[in-house]
C-alpha cells in the first residue's frame, strides 16, 4: 500500500525549491481564475484557451486543460441530452381497467403490454398473458 521511501530523499524532496513549472502554473492559474470570473464562469477549455492567447499569454492548450481539471473549473454546456420521451398535452386517455389488480382468474383474461425504447432506436413490444405467464414478444 505505501511504498518506503528513504529518510534522506524525503527531506531532500521537501527541501527542495519548486521547479519551474509549478512556479509557472501558479501563475498561469492566476490568470485563468481571473479570465474565468470575468466571463461569469462559462469560459470552457477552448474559448479559455483563444482568451488566454488574445490576452498575450501564450500557454498551450492542453496547460489549460490540466489546469482548469486541477482547479475544477469548467465551462458551461449547451447541450441537452437526448429527448427520449414527449409527454402529451391532453388527458390521460389510458384508463386502468384492472385497477392495478394483474391476478388473472383464467387464461386469455389479463394481457399486459408494455413498449421498451433502447439507445439503438430499437423498439421492442412485449405481450404477456399473466395467467400462465407466456410472453409474445414482437418486433
Amino acid at each position: 500500500m505505501f511504498t518506503r521511501v528513504a529518510p534522506s530523499t524525503y527531506y531532500a524532496a521537501k527541501s527542495r525549491p519548486p521547479s519551474a513549472r509549478a512556479v509557472a502554473d501558479a501563475q498561469r492559474l492566476e490568470v485563468i481564475r481571473q479570465v474565468h470570473a470575468d466571463n461569469y464562469g462559462v469560459y470552457g477549455v477552448r474559448k479559455m484557451h483563444a482568451e488566454l492567447n488574445r490576452r498575450g499569454h501564450r500557454v498551450a492548450r492542453c496547460t489549460v486543460h490540466r489546469l482548469m481539471r486541477g482547479e475544477g473549473l469548467r465551462g458551461i454546456s449547451r447541450a441537452k441530452g437526448p429527448r427520449t420521451t414527449i409527454p402529451g398535452t391532453g388527458p390521460d386517455a389510458r384508463p386502468d381497467l384492472l385497477d392495478r389488480d394483474f391476478r388473472a382468474p383464467a387464461p386469455n383474461r389479463v394481457w399486459v403490454a408494455d413498449i421498451e425504447r433502447h439507445e439503438a432506436l430499437l423498439n421492442r413490444v412485449g405481450v404477456r398473458d399473466h395467467h400462465r405467464r407466456a410472453v409474445a414478444a414482437a418486433r
